[in-house]
């Protein structure tokens, strides 16, 4: 005689667990195995590269810079200041004896034979005006260049006139320092030339520690950005300023991510311009002795092709100039502490600490107990 079997809808639904590999239950990330991450994160969606981390990694991406940097703006050095509209300029007139167009005869002027013309401000034709001289172009131009624009206007009125043309006052040559300083302004640049270190000075300071601030130079049409720290250790980039540039100071917090098996999950700022991965393992509480599996941490950046080629990573594979990396480190040996303890964490890194084999199994024990104590639950009720 023929009898049929009745099932229980907990064991199918255990058994679908088994045959899909139990990639039904929650995780708070990518599986970590010991081969090969595209398992979990097919190339074809996420292409990266996995770089097991040794004493040469290390010191690879010690030498990493931010290749942010002024060059183009890099020219022949301080510029001489050239007269602008606006500007307001003084005229000294010297003549050799006194009985000349400015000086007369009976004149008992005991400081010298010379006049100061009133000072007066560059027009918005560019133009000063001199008497006996007429209107005569200042803008764009030295004032040693005016001078002689005037001595030889008079040449054939004065007795050996000589000319001195000083600035008294500056607003077609000024830089502004805005942002994150300590009291922004407009600034006149010096004759002799100042660098963006000085004029930064100037405003009184970055308000923000050097290792969150950032410096964009803007001139014209092109605009640069560089890292603070960065401009104090290259002198190279800390270049002259030229009348109406911009410089722009803020604050950009450097900080990293925390997921998976970690004491707390969150983002965390740097309280420092560098940490190492130690560092910021202790930041997010360590690894959880209930869950974490040490040899499963890794570090998610992108790093530049030439950083990428270092470190053995196939480039021609990736067709962008940033290529995504996992760099995965392995606790369980001693030495993965020494090299944790020398790998620098970067700003925006992600820190993913995977879950122990043994995690997943109880998670697989805990829906099992929970669907066949519903299923039981369900059959008292009929009954």
């Amino acid at each position: 005689m023929y009898q049929s079997i009745s099932i229980p809808a907990s064991i199918l639904f255990v058994c679908s667990l088994v045959v899909s590999g139990c990639t039904a239950l929650p995780s708070a990330g990518p599986e970590v195995g010991s081969s090969s991450y595209a398992a979990v994160n097919k190339p074809s969606s996420a292409p990266h590269a996995v770089v097991n981390v040794t004493p040469e990694t290390i010191r690879v991406v010690e030498k990493w810079e931010p290749s942010s940097g002024l060059g183009s703006f890099r020219g022949p050095g301080a510029q001489s200041i050239r007269i602008g509209v606006g500007d307001v300029v003084g005229v000294t007139i010297f003549e050799a004896s006194p009985g000349g167009l400015f000086i007369p005869l009976e004149s008992t002027n005991s400081a010298g034979n010379f006049v100061n013309l009133p000072d007066q401000k560059v027009d918005s034709a560019g133009n000063i005006s001199v008497p006996y001289a007429g209107s005569i172009k200042a803008a764009g131009q030295e004032p040693a260049a005016v001078q002689r624009v005037i001595e030889q206007r008079l040449a054939s009125r004065a007795i050996e006139p000589q000319a001195v043309v000083a600035v008294k006052s500056q607003t077609s040559s000024e830089v502004s320092v805005l942002g994150d300083v300590n009291a922004p302004s407009k600034f006149a640049v010096n004759a002799d030339g100042e660098r963006i270190l000085d004029v930064i000075a100037k405003a009184g300071g970055p308000k923000q520690p050097g290792y969150e601030t950032y410096v964009t130079l803007q001139r014209g049409k092109k605009k640069a950005t560089i890292y603070f720290q960065k401009l104090v250790r290259e002198p190279s980039n800390n270049i002259y300023v030229l009348p109406n540039d911009t410089i722009y100071v803020y604050r950009e917090p450097h900080a990293f991510m925390a997921f998976g098996a970690s004491g707390e999950n969150g983002r965390f700022d740097f309280a420092d311009e560098t940490i190492s991965l130690s560092d910021a393992l202790g930041k997010a509480g360590g690894l959880l002795d209930t869950r974490a599996n040490p040899g499963a941490v890794l570090v998610y950046r992108t790093e530049d092709r030439k950083t990428a080629a270092k470190l053995g990573v196939p480039v021609e594979k990736f067709p962008d100039d940033h290529i995504p990396v996992i760099y995965r480190f392995d606790l369980r040996d001693p030495g993965g502490f020494f090299l944790a303890s020398s790998f620098p964490v970067r700003n925006k890194d992600v820190i993913y600490i995977g879950n122990a084999a043994i995690v997943k199994f109880m998670k697989f024990i805990t829906v099992v107990g929970a669907t066949t104590s519903a299923a039981s639950a369900g059959r008292n009720v009929i009954e």
